[in-house]
């Protein structure tokens, strides 16, 4: 009991981000510019929706590919359907409670093709593992296609951060700044030797030994070259995307394949720090093409549209997934008999 009203909280606070998030970015757009951040999210080409809505579900199944992939060394083949089935219940799960899409994957495909789920559970490491890495490699493509955007973006935050109301940079912020990242790594240091017996560093160790381990996994896997593949298939298809996403505006229509790269790399962390990107991935990706001379209200809207297709793509999918899930079943279970 006590850990589920620990989850609802948390679920609570990083919901509280994103709609904070929403509330600042509305404020963020002047008042003299509210016409245009209406209009284009009216004259918007929302029949660019069905191109990505079917790129998307294409990575979804890509991603269902890969996974079998990595269940394959011990011993498991699962169909393809109910593999499908168990990925898109699971982001439909992770829309209502963040996380609860991991444990009803592992559910799905230990009910309906007997794969125990304790041995699931490290294939799903494996999997997030990649996913960051695949993350941080988009960043540096993002960062050598469009170096002056993505520092020009990271020059922004560290003004913001450390100058002072004149303009310049305070020798005390850049002290507390330097100062909090030396306690830190200090602190890291006295928890690792000092103490490792608390839970808090035991589940620190736990989450890098877990991340090592999923990337060094892919060792055992007899087919390597399609891991691989499906992977660069599943981020290359998030890029095609975004990219027809842009097109969807008027404002963002003309910006080009290293402008998407871009734009995902940082909608992608606005996925991550708040459920379902509520808020946030709009929010990081109207900031980061005000740098390529698109004024925030016109980002902000197409990063809206951009979020609200995705969500509508993982609540119509995942609901028919839902309703095929035991239909599928009872009739793989009604030939076999």
């Amino acid at each position: 009991m006590k850990k589920r009203l620990i989850a609802f909280i948390k679920y609570l606070f990083f919901l509280g981000i994103g709609v904070f998030l929403v509330w600042w970015s509305l404020h963020q757009i002047p008042s003299d510019k509210w016409g245009e951040f209406k209009n284009s999210l009216r004259t918007a080409r929302y029949g660019l929706i069905a191109p990505v809505f079917l790129i998307l579900t294409l990575s979804h199944i890509c991603r269902a590919l890969r996974w079998r992939i990595l269940m394959s060394p011990m011993g498991y083949t699962p169909s393809i359907p109910n593999t499908f089935f168990a990925v898109m219940i699971g982001y439909l799960a992770n829309l209502a409670v963040p996380r609860l899409g991991e444990v009803l994957k592992c559910t799905i495909l230990a009910k309906y093709e007997k794969v125990p789920t304790e041995k699931l559970v490290g294939t799903i490491v494996a999997e997030r593992a990649f996913d960051v890495m695949s993350l941080v490699l988009v960043f540096l493509l993002a960062f050598i296609l469009q170096f002056d955007v993505v520092g020009e973006y990271g020059k922004q935050l560290l003004k913001e951060l450390l100058q002072n109301k004149s303009g310049h940079y305070s020798a005390n912020k850049l002290l507390i700044f330097f100062g909090i990242i030396i306690i830190i790594l200090i602190s890291l240091k006295i928890w690792f030797r000092q103490f490792a017996h608390l839970n808090i560093v035991i589940l620190f160790k736990k989450i890098l030994r877990g991340i090592w381990e999923g990337l060094s996994s892919v060792n055992k896997l007899q087919n390597k070259g399609l891991f691989f593949f499906y992977s660069i298939a599943i981020w290359s298809l998030y890029i095609l995307g975004t990219w027809v996403g842009l097109y969807a505006t008027q404002g963002t229509a003309h910006l080009g394949l290293q402008d998407a790269i871009t734009a995902l790399a940082f909608a992608s962390i606005g996925m991550i720090i708040t459920p379902g990107g509520i808020g946030a991935y709009a929010f990081f990706m109207a900031k980061v093409l005000e740098k390529s001379d698109i004024p925030f209200e016109l980002g902000f809207a197409n990063g809206t549209l951009q979020w609200f297709a995705q969500f509508m793509i993982v609540l119509i999918v995942g609901t028919i997934c839902v309703i095929l899930l035991p239909i599928y079943n009872k009739k793989i279970l009604h030939a076999s008999n």
